[in-house]
């Protein structure tokens, strides 16, 4: 009673950008992708489309804390405006209760096919697959991971590629959110699945996840951070932000099992994936593929030992 009374009690910060529509997408996966913030935009046929309300997955921020937030967000977005000439983008801002913060956005939230033959479906919404389709059903939770980031199904097409048709493979999700890559690579095919995050609120909407999809025999998630692992994957999977990618290069590259694959997204395309690619081949990984949808990029890699001086 009283964790739910404080709960209740929570403020979060609701963020309303109305601006040109040209610049509704690379809004909102700033958003995301920088601000872990979830989104809401409608859809392009809707009369508010140029209306992007984002939600900041931190409670009861303190007024400085609003004001460095909501100044980072006007820098970005006056030069976005200047890049794409359109006017600047008007930001609003209000801090909301947690019922609503948690119930204002499902409404966007529709299922919807994340990689051809998987398709993400909310627990609130019903979805009858056809013959063929797979399906994970899901709820957010607080993790704010319902799939729609490009990096998500940049990953998820990798792991696609890498899994199919390949028996006992381990696979590692570092940062695994609402696990939504790591249920993903089950269904695909992968015999154990680890997914580890940082963030109680991400392990416990995983974890309810993993159970409602009746995956909990073959995945687990966990707080144990990278660092603590002990055991190397056939596969191993982050999709998280450049900066990070590069602090754990040498536990990445410790947990991922000689020839095999790893997947990295949550990058920006241009300087920083050659920031990785650089890191990383230099670590003994190859560089197999690379794709990109819009600014944002994914890297797929295999891993052999570096050569040793004899």
């Amino acid at each position: 009673m009283e964790k739910r009374k404080k709960m209740a009690e929570n403020k979060w910060l609701k963020i309303t950008i109305a601006t040109d529509p040209v610049l509704v997408e690379p809004i909102g996966d700033y958003l995301i992708g920088v601000i872990e913030a979830g989104v809401e935009t409608g859809a392009q046929d809707e009369a508010n489309y140029g209306v992007v309300t984002g939600y900041v997955q931190q409670a009861n921020p303190d007024e400085e804390e609003v004001l460095s937030i909501i100044a980072q967000i006007s820098s970005y977005l006056t030069e976005l405006a200047n890049v794409f000439a359109v006017p600047v983008p008007a930001v609003t801002w209000t801090m909301i209760a947690e019922e609503d913060w948690g119930t204002s956005w499902k409404q966007h939230f529709k299922p919807f096919e994340i990689v051809p033959g998987l398709i993400i479906a909310p627990t609130w919404e019903k979805y009858q697959p056809v013959s063929g389709e797979m399906v994970i059903t899901m709820d957010p939770g607080m993790a704010f991971g319902t799939g729609h980031h490009a990096t998500t199904s940049l990953s998820l097409e990798f792991l696609q590629k890498t899994l199919t048709g390949k028996a006992g493979q381990r696979l590692l999700d570092v940062g695994t959110g609402t696990g939504i890559l790591g249920m993903a690579a089950v269904l695909f095919g992968a015999e154990k699945v680890l997914g580890i995050d940082n963030d109680p609120e991400a392990v416990a909407a995983a974890t309810e996840n993993v159970g409602r999809n009746g995956l909990q025999g073959r995945m687990e998630v966990s707080l144990a951070p990278i660092s603590s692992l002990r055991e190397q994957y056939e596969v191993v999977v982050a999709n998280i932000v450049h900066d990070v990618l590069i602090a754990m290069a040498d536990d990445l590259t410790r947990v991922t099992a000689t020839g095999g694959s790893l997947i990295l997204s949550g990058i920006l395309a241009g300087e920083q994936v050659e920031n990785i690619s650089v890191v990383f081949t230099g670590r003994g990984f190859t560089l197999v593929e690379r794709a990109q949808c819009k600014e944002w990029a994914a890297l797929r890699f295999n891993y052999s030992l570096p050569a040793t001086d004899v």
